[in-house]
C-alpha cells in the first residue's frame, strides 16, 4: 500500500501552493483552492515520519459527507471531489479561530482538568467530573489557529476584544458551531457512536458570507465513543471505546513523546501503521454504515495529478 506524504503539482492558473500537516493546498485562480487529502498524520502539532495509507481518503471522503449533511445549517466552501483524496472549492479568508465545541470531558480538556484547572478558555467545568462524563451543556473552547507551532486557547472575551473577529461574526459562529454539533451527534446516534468533541474552521467568501471551511467530523477533527456500553464503561471507572487519533497520541506519550522541547519523535513501526490504516477505515464504516471501498494507490501521486488536472481544465 501506497501513502500519499506529498504533492508537488503545477497547474493551469495556480496562484500558489501552502503545505500545511495534513493537506496540500493550491490556489487556482482568483476564487478555488484544490485541496489534496494526503495521508500524512499529526499530534502534538508535529507531523510524523510515516504516511498512513488510505488516511487521507477516508478524511476526504468523510469530509465532503458531512458537509453536504450541514448544508442546510451553514453554507460551505466544498464544490467538488474530482478524486479520493481532493476537494474543490470556494476560495475564502480563513477566520484565525478554531471552534471547539465539547459535550465530553475528555482529551486536552481532561488532560487540563486532572492538573487542577476548572476554567478553559474562560468556561467554568464543573467540579466533581471525571474523565469522559458528558458535560451538563457542550462547552465551547475556541483556540488562535496558527500558521506554525501550536495553537493556543483563548476565551470569548479575549478573541472579541483582541479583535481578531467581529463580535457579531463571533456569535454566529458561536450559533453555527452549536447546530452543527448538534446535526454531527444526531448522525453518530444512529450509527450507535458518540461525537465527543470536535472543531470547525470558518472563513469569509469574496461576498463577504461566512463559510464552513476544511473537513469537518472526521477523526483527526474529531473524537467519538461507541455508544454501547458507554455508561457501562463510566460506571466502573473504565476507559471509553473510542474511534478518533487519541489512541495515536497515547502511543507517542508512551513512548516518550508530547512535541515537547528535547522530545525525540518515535517512529512507528510498520505494524502499528497498519493498525492505524485499520483504525481510520473502521471509522468510516461505523460512522457512515457503508463499506470503504480502497482507491488504487499504486502511482497514487499520478492517479491524484491527473484527476485535478482534468478539473481544472473542464471546469475552472
Amino acid at each position: 500500500m501506497e501513502a500519499l506524504k506529498e504533492t508537488n503539482f503545477h497547474f493551469p492558473n495556480q496562484k500558489k501552493m501552502y503545505r500545511g500537516k495534513v493537506r496540500d493546498v493550491y490556489h487556482i485562480g482568483e476564487n478555488h483552492l484544490v485541496m489534496v487529502a494526503s495521508d500524512r498524520i499529526s499530534a502534538f502539532d508535529h507531523v510524523l515520519p510515516k504516511g498512513i495509507p488510505f488516511k487521507g481518503q477516508v478524511l476526504n471522503q468523510l469530509a465532503a459527507r458531512f458537509l453536504d449533511a450541514t448544508k442546510d445549517i451553514v453554507p460551505n466552501w466544498l464544490v467538488a471531489m474530482p478524486d479520493a483524496n481532493v476537494s474543490v472549492g470556494v476560495k475564502c479568508q480563513p477566520i484565525m479561530v478554531e471552534m471547539v465545541i465539547r459535550g465530553y470531558l475528555s482529551g486536552h480538556a481532561w488532560r487540563e482538568y486532572r492538573a487542577g484547572k476548572r476554567v478553559i478558555c474562560g468556561v467554568t467545568m464543573p467540579d466533581g467530573m471525571k474523565e469522559s462524563d458528558k458535560f451538563p451543556e457542550p462547552i465551547i473552547t475556541p483556540a488562535t489557529k496558527a500558521e506554525e507551532g501550536h495553537d493556543e486557547d483563548i476565551s470569548r472575551e479575549d478573541i472579541i476584544a483582541r479583535g481578531i473577529v467581529a463580535e457579531d461574526v463571533y456569535v454566529q459562529m458561536e450559533k453555527y458551531t452549536r447546530a452543527i454539533y448538534q446535526r454531527g451527534t444526531e448522525i453518530a446516534a444512529k450509527q450507535g457512536l458518540i461525537l465527543v468533541d470536535t472543531k470547525y474552521e470558518f472563513g469569509i467568501d469574496a461576498e463577504g458570507n461566512i463559510r464552513l471551511i476544511d473537513e469537518i467530523h472526521t477523526p483527526d477533527s474529531s473524537r467519538y465513543f461507541y455508544a454501547d456500553g458507554y455508561a457501562e464503561r463510566q460506571a466502573a471507572s473504565e476507559p471509553q471505546k473510542q474511534l478518533s487519533k487519541e489512541f495515536v497520541r497515547q502511543w507517542l506519550i508512551e513512548n516518550g513523546f508530547q512535541g515537547l522541547e528535547g522530545q525525540t519523535m518515535p517512529v512507528m513501526p510498520d505494524e502499528f501503521v497498519n493498525v492505524v490504516t485499520e483504525r481510520y477505515i473502521e471509522l468510516y464504516e461505523k460512522i457512515t454504515g457503508e463499506s470503504f471501498h480502497r482507491a488504487d494507490t499504486d502511482r497514487i501521486t499520478t492517479r491524484v495529478e491527473s484527476n485535478i488536472m482534468d478539473f481544472i481544465t473542464n471546469n475552472i
